[in-house]
């Protein structure tokens, strides 16, 4: 079944851990033996092949460069610009991908239904470009206003302004804070050009702003239920019924942290915890139950997120497995056309509608 996955980090993944995503996960995999630099050295999910025999022909494809000041103790840029560089070199790299027929990016509802037309025809995928739509994750590479609209004419069209900790336009996971005032105009900027608020991440307080001052089309890319497991991270109820009530969709997250009460980084995994594909479906069926229906769930699967196998659900071997995801639905009664939406048809309604 025709796939769309809301939320994948393949530039980082192709540049900072420097994989050929344009290979089998096999074997990049095997090229990574003995390797030590990355907790999921040799436990990758993700490549382009992987996503064709997954049918997953559409993605949302993002771009992250986060700055940090002298007393945060992530890691990242130490300046705006150096930010800005960093995604700006990914974007190349999306670029490359792009004249080798690799992927093509998606920009307008025109250029989508071109692409889903040229997908769905014949059955075999294997030559056929995966289409991305660009995201940039964390707003800290926006050195100015100017750099948003050079970022929107460079195809940017959705954008979490947080991520983790403290950003320079919104807080994000483990911090806390109203949106400054910097934040507040990059929101409203967001409205006017017609970018995509990406609620995920942003710490409740910006949340709450965000949802205020902007009136424009929201989603979360990939983000669960904190009744489920009780995280910042993580979506109230409320949160989860203000943002049914903007008509936007959530991506169902898989990594194993935000399944499993309790997770020990480093320790846990997901087969002593028993996360499998269908504790990721939970989260959907939570989000069914607030809003009624099936018309605000999809996948933002993050495999690719700086984590492999060792934090992905147990019976979950590459991301063309998100295709066991249909039979796990009906089981729990879902009807074919529900099991549509969820795979695909509740993001491609979502841009159809953003951008009419």
């Amino acid at each position: 079944m025709f796939t769309v996955d809301a939320h994948l980090d393949l530039s980082m993944n192709a540049l900072e851990w420097n994989r050929d995503l344009t290979r089998p996960v096999s074997e990049i995999n095997s090229r990574e033996k003995g390797m030590t630099d990355k907790p999921d050295r040799g436990n990758a999910t993700v490549s382009l092949p992987e996503l064709r025999k997954g049918n997953i022909g559409l993605v949302v494809a993002t771009q992250i460069g986060r700055y940090v000041a002298l007393d945060n103790p992530l890691p990242g840029w130490h300046s705006p610009e150096q930010a800005w560089a960093q995604t700006q070199g990914q974007l190349a790299w999306y670029q490359a991908m792009v004249e080798k027929g690799e992927m093509t990016q998606i920009r307008n509802w025109t250029e989508l239904e071109a692409h889903l037309a040229h997908w769905n025809q014949g059955d075999d995928k294997s030559q056929k470009p995966v289409g991305f739509i660009l995201s940039l994750e964390g707003a800290d590479s926006i050195v100015n206003l100017d750099y948003l609209e050079k970022a929107y004419e460079r195809g940017l069209r959705a954008l979490g302004p947080a991520h983790y900790g403290p950003g320079r336009y919104a807080f994000g996971t483990d911090s806390s804070a109203p949106l400054s005032n910097q934040g507040k105009e990059l929101v409203k900027k967001m409205d006017e050009l017609g970018i995509i608020l990406d609620a995920t991440h942003l710490c409740d307080l910006a949340f709450w702003d965000a949802l205020e001052i902007y009136q424009g089309p929201v989603w979360a890319s990939h983000n669960n239920c904190r009744a489920l497991v009780d995280h910042n991270r993580q979506f109230s109820d409320e949160m989860i019924k203000a943002l049914i009530d903007r008509g936007a969709v959530i991506g169902g997250a898989f990594d194993a942290w935000m399944l499993s009460p309790g997770w020990v980084r480093g320790k846990s995994t997901p087969q002593e915890r028993n996360v499998t594909i269908a504790t990721v479906i939970d989260h959907f069926d939570h989000i069914c139950q607030l809003a009624g229906n099936a018309n605000h769930i999809g996948i933002g699967s993050d495999l690719d997120g700086a984590f492999g196998t060792e934090q992905s659900p147990a019976d979950l071997q590459t991301i063309a497995d998100l295709q066991k995801i249909p039979d796990i639905l009906q089981k729990r009664g879902y009807s074919e056309t529900d099991i549509e939406k969820v795979m695909s048809q509740n993001w491609l309604n979502f841009l159809k509608k953003a951008w009419s």
